[in-house]
């Protein structure tokens, strides 16, 4: 019996397919990783529940195509016209049809189980130890610390261009940039910062001048808002994400359990600057912590990072460009 050319054509694109995934990489923790296949690693609880239940539902939708894959090739190879010229006139089926019904929904009363826990877990907001506000606003972050004093923490991106001129003298930069504008100019920064983001430890696009911090296994609540449009404040390792709304407050929580820097960023189209908002988070010790207040409420901003870089250096998750290290300006 020959196989139909669309058959072949067929296998040999799954087979493709296969072989163009397997350079794929296993999702990195706090940050995003080239070639990542699947969520990033989890350090709260709710981010574990979150992984649990994606695990889950891709079981079942992986048995579901699985299945239908079988059948389909079952139809194509047994029912064809040659194989079986003289078809069934079968119309009804009693069990088939009570099957195909029961079944469907045995499968979604397995997914809403672990789904309404999982909601359930999200919205059951624990006593905090710490409470943040994170306020959005176009564009840029500013996290509010209402527990201790009220001091604020303004994160801005940091570009190219800021490394730029941190590492070359005035002159140097105009000289060099000074007769360039638009995508020309763009684009030599960004190769000419290459280096430099390696150089630093720093990540593009998810690198921010001031980090905020939180003590390790304490439980924190998340109030959130927006001085303008709608944002989103996301930590994909926290499972933490939630929409800043003008003149609302929305809330979240984490418990982050593993020592390191998470960075996330808005998560909602908001600008023309949307991809200019990342946050940063790092989880230190009690102590670091401490001190790290301490130095936000004087002002104190190289210190504060210095202090965090520190606390991090040793016991931050892997990484693709090391561990984040502030400006030092």
């Amino acid at each position: 019996m020959a196989i139909p050319g669309w058959t072949c054509r067929l296998v040999f694109g799954l087979i493709a397919a296969v072989l163009l995934t397997s350079s794929v990489a296993l999702a990195g923790v706090g940050q995003p990783t080239p070639g990542e296949m699947g969520l990033q690693g989890a350090v709260t609880p709710v981010a574990e529940a979150i992984h649990q239940f994606y695990d889950l539902v891709n079981v079942i939708i992986v048995a579901i195509a699985v299945f239908v894959g079988i059948l389909m090739l079952i139809v194509i190879f047994r029912f064809n016209e040659r194989a079986n010229p003289t078809p069934s006139r079968l119309t009804h089926h009693t069990m088939l049809e009570v099957a195909w019904t029961v079944i469907p929904i045995v499968i979604l009363v397995v997914i809403a189980i672990p789904s309404f826990k999982l909601l359930y877990m999200q919205y059951s907001f624990p006593k905090p130890d710490l409470t943040i506000k994170a306020t959005g606003n176009a564009w840029f972050w500013e996290h509010e610390y209402p527990d201790l004093g009220g001091f604020r923490v303004t994160s801005n991106i940091v570009r190219d261009e800021d490394l730029l001129k941190a590492e070359l003298a005035p002159e140097e930069f105009k000289r060099r940039y000074g007769g360039l504008e638009g995508l020309p100019l763009i684009n030599q920064m960004q190769q000419d910062a290459a280096p430099l983001w390696a150089k630093k430890g720093m990540i593009r696009q998810l690198s921010v001048d001031n980090d905020i911090a939180v003590p390790v296994n304490k439980t924190v609540h998340l109030l959130v808002t927006s001085n303008d449009v709608i944002h989103s404040w996301t930590i994909p390792s926290f499972g933490s994400k939630t929409q800043a709304v003008p003149g609302r407050v929305t809330a979240t929580w984490f418990k982050p359990t593993v020592i390191g820097e998470y960075h996330g960023q808005c998560s909602v189209l908001c600008g023309k600057e949307h991809a200019s908002m990342p946050i940063t988070v790092r989880v230190v010790s009690e102590q670091a912590f401490n001190d790290w207040v301490g130095a936000a409420k004087a002002k104190d901003w190289s210190r504060a990072r210095a202090i965090l870089q520190a606390a991090t250096a040793e016991t931050a998750p892997v990484k693709v460009a090391g561990t984040l290290a502030g400006l030092n300006n």
